[in-house]
């Protein structure tokens, strides 16, 4: 598969250019060389999608969910057929392995399949009524045309997420690629096409966040906005389109903690310590970047982390452990907050630099990095850096651990590791997240199960599972009153 020159805007079916004529450049995170030219969209970009969205959505609502399922899983076998093309765009986007980014489309295939089921699992309920001769029920309804926005660490994944569940519910979707990765979302289009789904129900705007984000969130034709992303962006949509009374759904930042307790298996939590912080160079959500650690064990455990840590590979290919940040801007930012940590006293235990050896020179490498000695409130433990970069700290007891846990303006994951059941289930009970992990990492979300976060880390909103059909859909209420005299 070979990626385009030129990444066009998908509007009705067909690649379009950008209004206004206007281009910018994707650069190839592991060389730092340009891969394609990207569409840069403007509102008129968008007005154009939502009105072939709007145009092709009232004839997919009248098809019933059950053939929409059907129609789903053809894209979902589709894509299965070009799962290798979908991992070469995603992993030269990025600059993950090949190995990843198959794995990550096959959890992307995955979600497709749970959603065509839900074609025929589109529930609404029946219950009693206070009133003599009438029967009550819901029914669920379309919205409309949904507003998808976003974030390139997972590209794939990240659209299936959020398209699948929309097109199930009966709605037309305008998805706003993420500008670092462009052709995926690309990509998927034209699968989507091939495989059978009716033109303009799925509609690509590219573009920068301020310049065709920030029109599709305003857009009155566009009744549901579903983002992933940064907090502080959440914050400015939830404003704009509240202002409207859009239906919104955040999953936001998080800075997640993993704890790690004296009676754990240090040797696994070790592994998915090291996974938690640096699979996918940290660019997750649900990055494990807060390594909380009992004292009893602390000296030991960190020693495991360092030495593992060194021999952690840095690259592209197979046999490497992670690759680089999507881009510079990433890297210089969190490399700047890490300094101004060690200028407050942090210790970095290993990593803290880019890498500029030959092989990683050209790209946008950080070195796997481990930090102790950082204050709770400094920069570095209290933002989200989404990089290979994680900070340990001690703490006495489990109550000290879970106030540390929770000591943060973030609550999307949290994981323990301890093969006590009581502290498991205390943990998974009191801490401050949406999702609790016992003995394994702080991500890991599976196609049939809520995700999200509380605090900071979104508006409560849940995307996947069943949940997300609440967030794509309307509930009605049906009231049908008999008279039994006329039967």
């Amino acid at each position: 598969m070979v990626i385009p020159s030129r990444i066009h805007n998908c509007i009705a079916g067909r690649e379009a250019s950008p209004a206004a004529g206007e281009w910018f450049d994707k650069l190839n995170p592991a060389t730092g060389k340009r891969l394609c030219e990207v569409a840069r969209s403007h509102a008129a970009d968008v007005d154009a999608a939502v009105a072939a969205a709007a145009a092709a959505q009232p004839a997919w609502a009248d098809t019933t969910p059950v053939r929409r399922g059907d129609i789903l899983r053809d894209v979902a076998n589709a894509m299965h057929a070009r799962r290798d093309d979908i991992a070469r765009v995603v992993a030269a986007e990025t600059g993950k392995s090949t190995k990843d980014a198959l794995d990550e489309t096959g959890g992307a295939i995955a979600l497709a399949h749970f959603y065509a089921g839900e074609g025929q699992r589109l529930y609404g309920r029946t219950t009693t009524s206070a009133t003599p001769n009438r029967q009550v029920m819901t029914v669920r309804e379309p919205l409309g045309v949904a507003g998808l926005i976003v974030a390139a660490n997972t590209p794939i994944a990240n659209v299936a997420w959020k398209l699948f569940p929309a097109l199930i519910c009966g709605n037309a979707a305008v998805l706003k690629a993420a500008e670092d990765t462009p052709a995926t979302a690309w990509l998927l289009h034209e699968i989507a096409k091939e495989a059978g789904l009716p033109d303009g129900l799925y509609d690509v705007v590219q573009g920068l966040g301020e310049e065709a984000g920030a029109p599709l969130v305003a857009h009155t034709g566009v009744p549901v906005i579903s983002f992933t992303g940064s907090t502080a962006v959440g914050r400015e949509i939830a404003a704009v389109a509240g202002r409207r009374l859009a239906k919104i759904s955040l999953e936001l930042g998080g800075k997640n903690p993993l704890v790690v307790c004296d009676d754990a298996d240090l040797e696994n939590a070790a592994t998915w310590t090291l996974l938690s912080a640096f699979s996918n160079a940290g660019q997750r959500c649900a990055s494990g970047t807060r390594i909380i650690v009992f004292d009893a064990v602390y000296d030991r455990f960190r020693d495991m982390l360092v030495e593992r840590a060194k021999k952690l590979k840095v690259g592209t290919s197979d046999n490497d452990d992670f690759g680089p940040v999507i881009n510079e801007e990433q890297l210089t930012n969190m490399l700047s907050v890490l300094q101004r940590a060690r200028e407050r006293g942090a210790r970095v235990l290993t990593g803290g630099e880019r890498l500029m050896d030959e092989p990683h020179r050209h790209g946008f490498f950080v070195a796997p990095t481990l930090v102790e000695n950082a204050a709770p409130d400094d920069d570095i433990s209290t933002r989200e850096l989404f990089g290979p970069i994680a900070c340990l700290y001690r703490a006495k007891d489990f109550a000290a651990a879970l106030a540390l846990a929770d000591r943060s303006t973030y609550g999307l994951t949290a994981c323990i590791h301890t093969q006590n059941v009581h502290r498991a289930l205390l943990f998974a009970r009191k801490v401050a997240a949406g999702v609790a992990v016992v003995n394994a990492g702080t991500f890991g979300s599976e196609p049939h199960m809520p995700f999200g976060g509380v605090k900071q880390s979104g508006n409560g909103s849940r995307e996947p599972g069943t949940e997300a059909l609440d967030i794509y859909s309307s509930v009605k209420d049906v009231y049908i009153n008999l008279n039994p005299h006329r039967v």
